[in-house]
């Protein structure tokens, strides 16, 4: 199907990979083929139970390498219409059944049991709730696909990343399928298994340029507020959509946004809301690093400089919101100051594949090195100034907020 029917992955080059993961210390979930053993008819409908031999033989032989796997993804994109062959809900629950019980059985003694995920495919409302109600005992991630900007081929990218409108449309099926979830009684969460903003392999010039922040970390942002709990991108490397340059593997400019959240945006996160322009988004989480909190900000005016204070309230079921202050503290631990990183394209072209953080061009070393992503630091009363078509990431460690102060000791 799709040319790779005949595809192999050798085990030569599976011991390769798991070189690679151990010296980068990546958490790595493998997606095992989901169609082996059946019967695809001419309407795509693919029948018959789910051959686990060649997985069986594949993870026993992973096991006895000592190699770690964080989870084991049964299918890519099979459920709903399916792209090229469909498998139905039921069928899909019990292949995932069998799937964890062989995990179980392979893994029995081990320290660490790896997750089981799927469905890897785009959310359907009818099929994804009958899925998950199935095969609850047995799965604990439920994974869906989002590619909510358009097609590679489509001429209005640019002007459908900058319109909040156009990227709302995503929190629909966010908040729909965090309701699947919480009602089926199951134990699993959700996470975004693969996204790429851009469909078939992204375009050039869009989801390798600065213009593609914009969708990117304001999705990451609005899936977190839906309790998503991990997201991957499409790709690190590969189709014009990957986070690395295909040819010289430096860092396309979503590489440095990605990098600042995973420094600064720690996992509780806060309920925000911005009185204002529609094109100001903004995201706030406990920080990740230190005491206080981290906003993301996104301003899409391409002319406007937008000026915003905070004000933070603390909800309390049982009485009025109530203001917290905020706290000058100007010991050694805190400083009176926030940290501020700003993000802007290079020379003000959207299509850049440069980035200035806080005026500076990023740019690895001769050795391939990442810059250091440094801040700087403003007084807290003054007002966070947010420039035409930047996006800004804040840390405020003097705002103690009670619902991130349980979280810090995780992150420190």
């Amino acid at each position: 199907m799709f040319g790779f029917s005949q595809g192999c992955l050798p085990l030569s080059r599976w011991d390769e990979l798991n070189k690679f993961f151990k010296k980068t210390g990546a958490k790595i979930t493998f997606g095992l083929n989901a169609l082996n053993g059946k019967t695809i008819r001419p309407d795509g409908t693919a029948l018959g139970d789910w051959d686990s031999s060649n997985a069986v033989s594949f993870i026993r032989y992973t096991v006895s390498r000592g190699y770690t796997i964080h989870g084991w993804e049964l299918g890519n994109e099979l459920n709903g219409n399916g792209i090229g062959a469909a498998i139905s809900a039921d069928q899909y629950s019990s292949d995932v059944i069998a799937l964890h019980k062989l995990v179980h059985d392979i893994y029995k003694g081990k320290d660490a049991m790896p997750l089981i995920l799927a469905p890897g495919g785009i959310f359907d409302a009818v099929w994804f709730p009958k899925f998950i109600n199935k095969a609850a005992n047995s799965l604990q991630v439920v994974t869906h696909h989002i590619y909510s900007v358009g097609a590679g081929n489509d001429t209005n990218l640019v002007q459908k990343i900058l319109d909040p409108s156009h990227l709302d449309e995503e929190s629909k099926i966010l908040r729909n399928l965090q309701g699947v979830v919480r009602n089926s009684g199951t134990s699993a969460v959700a996470w975004i298994g693969e996204s790429g903003g851009v469909f078939n392999s992204g375009r050039n010039r869009v989801s390798n340029r600065f213009v593609s922040s914009f969708w990117y970390l304001d999705q990451l942002g609005m899936s977190a507020t839906f309790d998503t709990k991990a997201y991957c991108r499409q790709t690190l490397v590969g189709g014009n959509y990957g986070l690395l340059n295909t040819t010289t593997f430096h860092p396309n400019p979503d590489y440095y946004g990605a990098l600042l959240w995973h420094h600064l945006m720690g996992k509780n996160v806060l309920s925000t809301h911005f009185l204002g322009t529609k094109k100001l988004r903004a995201y706030a989480h406990c920080s990740k690093s230190s005491e206080g909190i981290a906003l993301l900000l996104i301003n899409m005016h391409d002319g406007t400089t937008v000026n915003i204070s905070l004000s933070i309230t603390l909800a309390n079921t049982n009485e009025s919101p109530a203001l917290l202050q905020v706290t000058n503290d100007q010991n050694s631990r805190h400083g009176i100051e926030r940290e501020e990183y700003h993000l802007t394209a290079k020379n003000g072209d959207l299509h850049s594949q440069k980035v200035l953080l806080n005026g500076k061009e990023l740019n690895v070393d001769h050795f391939g090195r990442i810059p250091p992503m440094e801040s700087i630091t403003v007084n807290p009363s003054d007002p966070i100034a947010i420039a035409p078509l930047s996006i800004v990431f804040v840390r405020i460690p003097t705002i103690q907020v009670p619902a991130c102060s349980m979280f810090t000791r995780e992150y420190m």
